[in-house]
């Protein structure tokens, strides 16, 4: 199997590290990391993902703003993108819907099944 690569967006220095550390050790894929909105665009245009995985509130350009930014631009529209999220309620399960979301991680997620999880909503083989 291939590389795969994935961008993470996330404000939080913490969930970038173990989101990071969880998707090297358990699987082959390559992780780049952004934390805000503005830098994981440039990264997304620049670096041309696998998947990125999305923080849904962060400050200034949430997860949302970004996710409506990424549809608009040829050159990511079709990246598939999967929420990180505290927020899973079904107003926003809508919402993703609407954005053509792959899925939904909800936090607090367990570890050592996160690899697992992007694998099945991406429809990756496993790594693990």
């Amino acid at each position: 199997m291939s590389e795969k690569h994935i961008l993470l967006i996330d404000d939080e220095a913490y969930i970038r590290t173990v989101v990071k550390t969880c998707l090297v050790a358990f699987s082959r894929y390559k992780v780049s990391m952004a934390e805000s909105g503005p830098e994981g665009l440039f990264i997304a245009k620049q670096e041309h993902p696998d998947a990125i995985l999305l923080d849904y509130m962060m400050p200034g350009m949430d997860g949302i703003m970004l996710l409506r930014e990424l549809r608009k631009d040829a050159s990511t529209q079709s990246m598939p993108v999967i929420m990180l999220t505290a927020r899973a309620e079904p107003a926003d399960q809508l919402k993703y819907a609407e954005l053509d979301v792959f899925g939904v991680i909800s936090k607090p997620f367990e570890p050592l099944t996160l690899t697992t999880q992007v694998a099945k909503i991406l429809g990756w083989e496993s790594c693990n």
